[in-house]
């Protein structure tokens, strides 16, 4: 399950005073719920069963009661990200989902700021590629404010026209400062490789002339479109009952008028049928590097394959193939990692790596080599045994508080996973064979048609590829 790489604008606030009213600060209570969850998300993971009810304008809820701490998340998924951006305006959803909280008809963004405050929670929201988020993390017993916050930001947001200019202002600078970064050059490029014509090209937000194009018009005409009860899947977990949550729901979003939603055609990338490369020259001492080409999507059947050939690739850290040649026995890498990023519509596979300016050729072919010895030959029994093991011990972590255990439900939901997901996965896991790795890692690797992307000095590096 992917968590979001993208900034949160999440107001959280633990002053002396809050913590002194409420005995504890509400990330203190998240610290010892890590501790909680941690011991007991083994056990746990095979009795989340949650309470899933739709409301008659149409929002899906689920709600998990979790009584060991007195702590409630209520995280609200909308159908709408960076994939429904005009391609003009790429980062329009990110845009709208960073005004939610900076006023609403009858709050000021320093009202909702001083509200939040007092009871020391968090109210954020954000935007990633298939879906926008809007969360509140609150105290169980100021779950009526936590519920009457989060309803008036997807509700009755203003978009007021100077908070517009600033939060602009603000993702412009951002941008700015990604320029400086290889990593995130290398990353836009290797998209636009990978995803020519496709609504995933665009960096989730957006780009400085596709930012400089988005007025506040098109933020309030996405908001109408898009931001629709019948397009919110709602998880509300933690010190609540089913109950109470229902009722909850009905009083602060009863009213709240359903629309048409919109279709969401799946659109698979075009194949990558001969290498692409692009090389970026920036005056660098290391090369920065990028190889990949178009992967799954969530829904595949083969991920729990893919995602075990991946690890034993790439994913593994130390104990991945790819670590074990480029980085431990030539010495090209201080890491190295391999990803499939899988989505609504299909994603991307990639390795990246920075390498000195001198070793960019021979990274790159030890790269395609690892990639190609994977698929002639069956990974050894230690190997799957290790990759397994590993999966299936670490996928409580990913249920170890309130916040992962919220937002896990929302995808579970979202991608249609079904909720014996959380019984099963290790199960899914434990049922991949050699056999199994071999097939995806010929069906799913391609090391003769692939995307490359270079950035760091190129004269001296002299990229063959």
């Amino acid at each position: 399950m992917r968590y979001e790489r993208h900034s949160v604008r999440h107001r959280c606030f633990n002053s002396p005073s809050v913590q002194h009213r409420l005995g504890i600060g509400l990330c203190g209570w998240l610290l010892c719920a890590g501790l909680l969850l941690a011991v007991t998300a083994t056990g746990l993971a095979a009795e989340i069963s949650p309470t899933r009810f739709s409301t008659p304008n149409g929002m899906t809820v689920l709600v998990l009661e979790q009584h060991f701490l007195p702590i409630v998340e209520i995280h609200a998924l909308i159908k709408a990200g960076s994939a429904q951006d005009p391609a003009e305006k790429a980062g329009l959803a990110n845009l709208v989902a960073s005004l939610l909280d900076e006023g609403t008809s009858t709050r000021t963004s320093k009202q909702l700021a001083e509200q939040i405050d007092f009871v020391g929670g968090s109210l954020g929201a954000h935007a990633s590629e298939d879906f926008s988020s809007a969360t509140v993390r609150i105290l169980g017993k100021d779950i009526e404010l936590g519920f009457m916050l989060l309803a008036d930001i997807l509700q009755r947001p203003i978009f007021p026209k100077q908070e517009f200019e600033r939060v602009r202002s603000l993702i412009l600078g951002e941008l700015s400062s990604d320029n400086d970064d290889p990593g995130h050059v290398a990353m836009k490029a290797f998209n636009q490789l990978v995803f020519q014509n496709h609504p995933y090209r665009w960096p989730v937000n957006g780009t400085e002339e596709s930012l400089k194009k988005i007025t506040l018009s098109d933020v309030q005409n996405f908001y109408a479109k898009e931001y629709l009860p019948n397009q919110v899947i709602l998880t509300i977990v933690g010190d609540v009952t089913v109950e109470q949550a229902t009722a909850l729901v009905q009083e602060h979003f009863g009213s709240w008028k359903k629309g048409s939603a919109q279709p969401r055609p799946v659109k698979k990338p075009a194949a990558i049928d001969k290498k692409v490369v692009q090389l970026i020259e920036k005056d660098l001492t290391q090369s920065t590097i990028m190889i990949g080409h178009p992967g799954i999507s969530r829904t595949n059947p083969d991920f729990y394959a893919v995602t075990v050939m991946n690890h034993i690739l790439g994913a593994g850290g130390f104990s991945s193939r790819l670590m074990d040649s480029i980085r431990d026995k030539q010495g090209l890498a201080y890491g190295i990692t391999s990803h499939y990023d899988t989505r609504a519509m299909p994603g991307s596979f990639w390795i990246n790596l920075q390498t000195r300016t001198e070793t960019t050729n021979q990274a790159i072919s030890s790269v395609l080599s690892e990639m190609k010895t994977i698929r002639e030959a069956p990974v050894t029994d230690q190997e799957l045994a290790e990759a397994k093991a590993f999966l299936m011990g670490n996928f409580p972590l990913r249920l170890d508080s309130t916040a992962k255990m919220a937002q896990v439900l929302a995808q579970v939901e979202f991608y249609g996973l079904g909720f014996d997901y959380f019984s099963q996965y290790t199960k899914w896991i434990e049922r991949v064979t050699k056999e199994d790795v071999l097939r995806v890692a010929k069906q799913y690797l391609d090391p003769q048609h692939y995307a490359l992307v270079v950035v760091g000095n190129i004269a001296k590096a002299k990229v063959r590829h």
